[in-house]
This record gives C-alpha cells, sequence and structure tokens, in this order.
C-alpha cells in the first residue's frame, strides 16, 4: 500500500535529466498520485531557461511512459522578491491539482545545499527526502549542449531519457537556440573578461521607472544579453555620478526623453534595491531603481537610443502581463512600484 495520496515535487528541469527521472519514480512508488510544479514558468528563454513551461512539460510526460495519467504538471511562476507570494503559488497549484480529494501530502525532493531552502518551507506536508544521484548537473548539461561538440552532447545524451535527447538534438536546428547560444557566447566571453579580479566583481545599476498617464516607459534591447526583450530605461553607474543622475542620464540617453533634468529630479517618488543574487547571468549586479511619476497629460515623444533598439510607452496593464517578454528582474521591478497584476 502506497504511504501518500499525493506527492508533490518542485523543479525546474532545464532539462529534464535522470537525476529527475529517479526522484519522479520514487514519488510515484510513494503515492498514488503525483504533482509536478515547474518553476519560471513564465520567465523569457534565456541560456540560464531556455525551454518554455509547455516544453518542459513535454520532456516530463515523455519521460514518465505509462505513468503519465497519474501525473498533473503544472505551471509556478517566479517571485524574486516576494517568497510568500511564491509559496502561495505553490499552495494554490496543490490544491487545484487535488480538488476536494483529502488524505496525505509529502513533499518529494533532495536536501543537497543552500538552493533546497524550498523544502523546508511546507511543514503541512512530510517530506521525502530523495538520494542524490551521481551524474551531471543541469547547469553542465546546458554547457554542454551550448558547447555543441559531439563529445559533450554524448555527455547530455548519457544524461537523459531517450526522448528527452531527441527533443534536445531537435531544438539544436531551431532560431530560438541559436539566440540563445549567441546569448551564451556573450556571458561566456563578458565573465572571461572578468577572470584575473582578485575576487569576484559585483557590478552596480541604476534603472528608471517613468510612470506616465498611465503608461510605463519601456526599451527594446539591442545588445546580447536579452536582445529583443523589454526593459526598463538603465545602465552600469559611472565612477563620478550619483545613482539617481545614473538613472537619469541612461534613461535619456535611451529613449531620448526631452523632461528637463529638474522637471524629472521633482517628479521622482521613490526608489528602492534590488539584489537577488541571481537577478542577473552577466555576475553579482544590484540594480537601484528610481519611481518618476507624471499622473496626467499627453505622452512625451520618445525613440530608442543608445543601447535600445526601441523605446515605447506600455499601458501598464500590458505592462503586468508581459513577464514573458521583460529583461532579467525588471517584472519584478515594476510590480514593486505599481503593484501584481
Amino acid at each position: 500500500m502506497m504511504r501518500y495520496d499525493h506527492a508533490v515535487y518542485i523543479g525546474r528541469f532545464e532539462p529534464l535529466h535522470s537525476g529527475h527521472c529517479t526522484v519522479l519514480a520514487r514519488a510515484l512508488r510513494e503515492a498514488e498520485k503525483l504533482i509536478v510544479l515547474v518553476g519560471s514558468a513564465d520567465a523569457p528563454r534565456s541560456a540560464k531557461n531556455p525551454w518554455s513551461f509547455a516544453e518542459r512539460a513535454v520532456m516530463i510526460r515523455a519521460a514518465l511512459g505509462t505513468d503519465a495519467d497519474r501525473v498533473t504538471i503544472a505551471p509556478i511562476a517566479d517571485h524574486l522578491y516576494n517568497e510568500t507570494a511564491w509559496i502561495a503559488d505553490v499552495q494554490s497549484q496543490v490544491d487545484a491539482a487535488r480538488g476536494d480529494a483529502g488524505g496525505r501530502v509529502a513533499l518529494i525532493g533532495h536536501l543537497k545545499d543552500a538552493s533546497s531552502y524550498y523544502l523546508k518551507a511546507f511543514p503541512q506536508w512530510e517530506l521525502i527526502d530523495a538520494d542524490a544521484v551521481p551524474m551531471l548537473s543541469a547547469t553542465e548539461m546546458r554547457r554542454h549542449l551550448f558547447c555543441g561538440e559531439e563529445g559533450a552532447l554524448r555527455l547530455v545524451e548519457a544524461n537523459v531519457p531517450g526522448p528527452v535527447f531527441q527533443m534536445l538534438r531537435a531544438f539544436r536546428d531551431t532560431e530560438a537556440f541559436a539566440a540563445l547560444l549567441d546569448e551564451y557566447r556573450h556571458l561566456e566571453r563578458y565573465r572571461a573578461a572578468w577572470d584575473a579580479a582578485p575576487y569576484p566583481p559585483t557590478f552596480v545599476t541604476a534603472d528608471a521607472v517613468v510612470v506616465h498617464s498611465g503608461h510605463v516607459l519601456l526599451v527594446k534591447r539591442k545588445a546580447q544579453p536579452g536582445r529583443g526583450l523589454w526593459a526598463l530605461p538603465g545602465g552600469f553607474v559611472q565612477p563620478n555620478e550619483t545613482l539617481r543622475d545614473a538613472a537619469i542620464r541612461e534613461l535619456r540617453e535611451e529613449t531620448r526623453l526631452k523632461l528637463p533634468v529638474p522637471v524629472l529630479k521633482g517628479s521622482l517618488r521613490g526608489e528602492a534595491v534590488f539584489d537577488h543574487p541571481d537577478r542577473s547571468a552577466r555576475g553579482r549586479t544590484i540594480t537601484h531603481a528610481f519611481h518618476f511619476d507624471f499622473p496626467t497629460g499627453e505622452l512625451p515623444a520618445v525613440r530608442g537610443g543608445d543601447d535600445a533598439a526601441r523605446a515605447r510607452w506600455v499601458p501598464v496593464a500590458e505592462a503586468r502581463r508581459m513577464r514573458s517578454l521583460l529583461f532579467e528582474d525588471h517584472f519584478f521591478i515594476l510590480e514593486h512600484f505599481l503593484g501584481a497584476a
């Protein structure tokens, strides 16, 4: 007789590998039903998150075979600066998958390091500590996949289920993969340039959240990383300027916004620091965001400049639906100043 009615397994599965499959098999031995929650579900494609939720769900179902009918797969969005909201989303997805069913629930995973802290965030569910499986990590597999050498691909093949490897090989022939490969190589060169530093560098940036008559000002990125994604106007702080001055300078350079600097300074309504350690693939990057607000009036003309391919006033309601199109943690910065959707 199985010990649990439902087991819950949370992961990013970027990609699904044999270690994940071992945990899936253990969960299905322990519980009648399995709920798989796929993290970073609405994040834009990036070298760290190459596959959509739908693509990862296909990977999982392909690996499950005849057990697929016992499994519910659901998305979980990130909430970098609101852990409680993330926990609530997990609880809601589990409640939705269980329906009116009662019984015992277990959370399954491996307490490997600090990244597994979430396994202790649900005391209402018993924890099944799954043993670690010696193998390549998902990070290493993504690196081998981007490397593309036949030997590297053989290592990937040895560590993922057969149907998943076929999906990964086919993915390497797509335009999406070509864009990710360009981003990956850019990031490798960027990080290599700092290898000689005596300690890992910390970068400081400033971003501008400009709201005017129910619209927020966004720019489309022209360069890697994140080429083609929408972002807040912003950039690196220069040695001779304050954080606020850096935000205003970047705003004017990237959008050609003609509002005078004193007017911008007079419209400042708030500021905040965003410092999640994983917020940027470039390395440890702390940004200071400044909120400028103009409640009414005609929208000033803007156009892309400097590192921006395009600048656009976006209705706030639309911006709240743009998580999969926004660079790094800029969606969460907007959420902080403008409220959640």
